[in-house]
């Protein structure tokens, strides 16, 4: 018997400091990016880093193709249907409602409308990811009335929480794919059953978090 929990133990060890030693594949576990063809594919289309655009469907739909908000965006990257509508129309594209329930199709609006974004905003990824989420007219007015001057650094100047807290998210989720998967693309990822939906409730855990520590944090104060 003590033989055997010797052995157990050794066992134990040598397992933790394999983890230790190699904590990045470990992470994958928790972090797997589905739909690598079709953000490859798009990724190259609009020049956008793919981790990015991984990143920015994890945080709208943890990669549910399916997923539909109580506001009715739908699919992977979160789009309302009449945002998607016009973006097709742009695209010349048809389109229908149901369209954003197909990944590649969904992935395309997308990163389309990310990238034109950017392009409306001077190339400015954190205001492009506020105006993904916050819309282009508010984004466009908080700019133009001063509330806040869209750097990064000033970002607890935006007027809506969930904005902030979406831009502050989706960068720390790019920041965490690049490093965990040394920013090599396609990702080399092993997907185990529970873990995934385990690192999305720990990471919206945090995400409530940061809502209450922004609430008692005191607004700064306007530059005079």
């Amino acid at each position: 018997m003590r033989g055997r929990r010797s052995l157990f133990s050794i066992i134990f060890i040598m397992s933790a400091a394999v983890l230790l030693l190699n904590w990045t594949a470990v992470l994958r576990w928790f972090y797997p990016i589905r739909y690598v063809e079709e953000i490859s594919v798009h990724a190259e289309a609009t020049s956008l880093d793919p981790y990015l655009i991984a990143a920015l469907i994890r945080v709208e739909s943890n990669f549910r193709h399916d997923v539909r908000s109580p506001k009715g965006a739908t699919g992977l990257m979160q789009l309302m249907p009449e945002t998607a509508r016009w973006i097709a129309e742009q695209l010349q594209m048809d389109f229908r409602e149901a369209d954003l329930l197909d990944p590649d199709i969904n992935i395309r609006l997308g990163t389309w409308y990310l990238t034109m974004l950017q392009k409306e905003f001077g190339n400015n990824l954190i205001v492009a990811l506020a105006a993904y989420n916050g819309g282009r007219g508010n984004v466009s007015r908080w700019l133009a009335e001063g509330q806040w001057n869209g750097e990064l650094r000033e970002l607890r100047n935006i007027p809506f929480l969930e904005t902030r807290l979406y831009v502050q998210r989706v960068l720390a989720v790019y920041d965490w794919y690049v490093r965990i998967y040394h920013g090599m693309w396609p990702p080399m990822s092993t997907e185990l059953p529970v873990l995934p939906e385990i690192g999305r409730q720990v990471e919206a855990w945090w995400h409530r978090a940061r809502q209450v520590l922004d609430r008692w944090q005191p607004t700064p104060a306007p530059d005079s």
